[in-house]
């Protein structure tokens, strides 16, 4: 059975050129230093979405191994992170399937105790 995570953002004006610009540099950023390449990171679907005041929408299917979960999940959340902070103004929603992600201002995207050293190593993360 596998997990992923979804990201979406709706506002009602489309992104201006600047906004496409700086989602396609983070998007090739993030994809250049995601840490596995036989693991699926972040995903943006291709134009319209499914409605028309959506204006960026992606999912990353989660990798089965549990020591690759967690870095898969931090390194995509950061992606989304990223985009949500170069997207000012628009309505954001991120769930792994049916668990919302909190929204830290200051941090950005992640579960509670996602960054805790000790999980990661129970995990066999790095």
């Amino acid at each position: 059975m596998s997990v992923s995570l979804y990201y979406r953002a709706r506002r009602a004006m489309p992104l201006t050129d600047a906004e496409t610009a700086a989602v396609e540099r983070v998007a090739a950023a993030r994809t250049a230093s995601f840490p596995y390449q036989d693991e699926e990171g972040l995903y943006l679907y291709d134009g319209d979405a499914g409605r028309p005041d959506e204006v960026v929408a992606g999912s990353t299917k989660l990798p089965l191994d549990p020591g690759r979960v967690l870095p898969v999940l931090d390194h995509v959340l950061g992606s989304v992170t990223e985009l949500r902070r170069a997207l000012p103004g628009a309505e954001w929603h991120v769930h792994m399937d049916d668990l919302d992600v909190p929204w830290d201002g200051t941090d950005g995207y992640a579960f509670p105790g996602m960054h805790d050293a000790d999980l990661a190593a129970e995990l066999g993360g790095h």
